[in-house]
């Protein structure tokens, strides 16, 4: 349950410290003095957003401050742990946030921590109903969780939920295989044809690209290369003085040495060694002169092939290797987009053999909805009964629908809050206090199963009076033996049923004003409750009034 809340400059707030019990704990107190500071305090703690305008004025901060007593910690403790917190110790969770103008400081038993967390723990902690969540039950999205949680269905909701997504996944597939505009597809296969049959055709290849650009490089000096070759033949064998010449008259001398000096040999072998190698070297020099083809009409061809690498690495990549990479990359997609009938055809007969298990899984939840409605149709009309309704009646229909997220069926709460008149879907009732009592209803049912601890009623009581007020109440402690209530309420009737009464106020001093909490005692609350009867002005009878009520929720109603 929540022991303590401390809250600290917060808007009309100065320094606040509340205590709250088992069981009802009711606030009460004027229109604007406060009340619903608290509730917003406490919402602060499980995580909804701050800004620094909740700060008082003058302050430079401020802060709110709860203390859980847990008789099950299981629920929190798996979130902690799962977020590298350690559990709480004995049951003991303390939540504080700290607001200033320039940051927001969130911990959790002085861990720090993030918003997210703070709305996973609040999600097990705290059901908050403030004063228009009422409408939140005509929503039949709310009305078919508030049925699958009253069933406990969320096994089989989960299975029904795998095999949905897995037709969803198929299903966007075969939605991006399809196409509206069959010309804007058939010219993308046109387009991609077009670029793979470029690239095919003209068989890029990286080697090719580096010979084809020296060939040319040579043929474009070919004159150049021809003289340089025959220079370098003349001077070797042709000329007059030539080198070869040179060598060949060497030769002969050292055959003449040879006979007088025998290391003469070597000189002579190396020698014969420099004529065979001038004889290569010129045959090779003469043998490529002599196969420079630069005619005409191998140039052009060099230069169509080189303006071919050049243009598709301008249209496609900036190397030969990216461009084969794209061909590749177009290829596959020209692939695929022909090939997308069959692929369709396929996947269709995928997603048939999934919406198989999904609808079995989806008649499987259908029929246990079926069995539970009958349930909580007859809780609920029970609960309704005890305030106010004796002739009222609660139904829950269900209609197959197509699959969605939550299932293959769509639900309607109906009610009949009178003898005699036919079943209205709730949705169209107007009167609001008759949705706030079903609300109230629907809660007593889950209650006895929910395993929240703490349940915040903000005004649930709204456009409700009379004897229906005290129904209301009793209704409430009932709820109260499951769960720790904290209910807000303008309604004496439920005020006096409360086993723990917070009374909100506000007075200004020195111009600033200041809310107020106190706790009742038997002495000052018969006051409050003869204040919520009559006005400011109490008298003797509203004040005997207040004590007959409370003396009457005492002895048990």
């Amino acid at each position: 349950m929540l022991r303590t809340l401390k809250i600290k400059n917060l808007a009309l707030v100065d320094d606040v410290h509340v205590g709250f019990n088992e069981g009802l704990n009711v606030i009460t107190g004027e229109t604007g003095a406060g009340k619903s500071l608290m509730i917003g305090a406490l919402r602060l703690l499980l995580g909804e957003r701050a800004d620094k305008s909740m700060i008082r004025t003058g302050e430079t901060s401020c802060s709110v401050h709860a203390e859980f007593g847990l008789e099950n910690p299981g629920p929190v403790d798996a979130i902690l742990t799962d977020v590298g917190l350690e559990a709480c110790d004995g049951g003991l969770l303390i939540i504080r946030r700290v607001i200033t103008e320039t940051s927001n400081k969130t911990t959790v038993n002085d861990e720090s921590v993030t918003l997210t967390v703070l709305k996973r723990l609040g999600e097990v902690l705290v059901d908050m109903h403030g004063p228009y969540d009422h409408q939140s039950l005509l929503d039949q999205n709310v009305q078919l969780e508030i049925l699958d949680d009253f069933g406990q269905l969320a096994k089989t909701k989960e299975a029904y939920l795998v095999e949905y997504r897995k037709y969803r996944e198929i299903q966007k597939q075969i939605d991006a295989l399809s196409s509206d505009n069959e010309e804007d597809l058939q010219r993308q296969i046109e387009f991609l044809d077009y670029r793979v049959n470029e690239i095919e055709s003209a068989k890029l290849n990286p080697e090719e690209e580096g010979e084809v650009e020296e060939e040319h490089s040579v043929i474009a000096n070919s004159q150049n290369v021809i003289e340089l070759a025959n220079g370098v033949v003349q001077a070797l064998t042709e000329g007059e003085g030539c080198a070869f010449d040179g060598l060949v008259a060497a030769q002969q001398a050292l055959n003449q040495l040879i006979k007088l000096l025998p290391e003469a040999q070597e000189w002579h072998d190396e020698i014969e060694t420099a004529v065979t190698s001038v004889q290569e070297v010129v045959r090779s020099v003469e043998n490529s002169a002599a196969g420079i083809d630069a005619s005409a009409e191998r140039m052009q061809w060099l230069d169509d092939r080189l303006t071919t690498y050049q243009t598709l690495k301008r249209k496609y990549g900036s190397t030969v290797e990216e461009v084969l990479r794209n061909g590749e990359t177009w290829k596959a997609q020209l692939r695929d987009l022909r090939g997308r009938d069959r692929r369709r055809e396929e996947l269709q007969a995928e997603q048939a053999s999934i919406f198989k298990t999904l609808e079995k899984i989806g008649e499987k939840l259908r029929s246990q909805r079926e069995n539970v409605a009958d349930l909580l149709s007859e809780s609920i009309t029970k609960e309704l009964v005890d305030i106010g309704f004796e002739h009222g009646f609660f139904d829950v229909q269900i209609t197959p629908c197509a699959p969605t997220p939550s299932g293959m069926d769509e639900i309607e709460f109906g009610f009949a809050p009178n003898a005699g008149e036919d079943m209205r879907p709730l949705r169209m009732i107007a009167s609001s206090g008759e949705i706030s009592r079903v609300m109230l209803a629907t809660k007593a049912v889950l209650a006895k199963q929910d395993q929240i601890p703490v349940l915040v009623f903000d005004e649930i009581d709204a456009n409700i009076g009379g004897e229906i007020g005290g129904a209301v109440g009793r209704k409430l402690v009932q709820v109260a033996e499951h769960h720790q209530l904290i209910c807000i309420t303008h309604l004496p009737q439920v005020a006096a049923c409360g086993n723990t009464h917070l009374a909100v106020s506000k007075r200004v001093e020195d111009g600033r004003t200041f809310t107020e909490v106190q706790l009742l005692d038997a002495e000052s609350r018969p006051e409050e409750i003869a204040r919520m009867l009559g006005g400011k002005d109490s008298t003797n009878v509203t004040l005997q009034h207040a004590q007959e009520m409370l003396s009457q929720t005492t002895l048990g109603f």
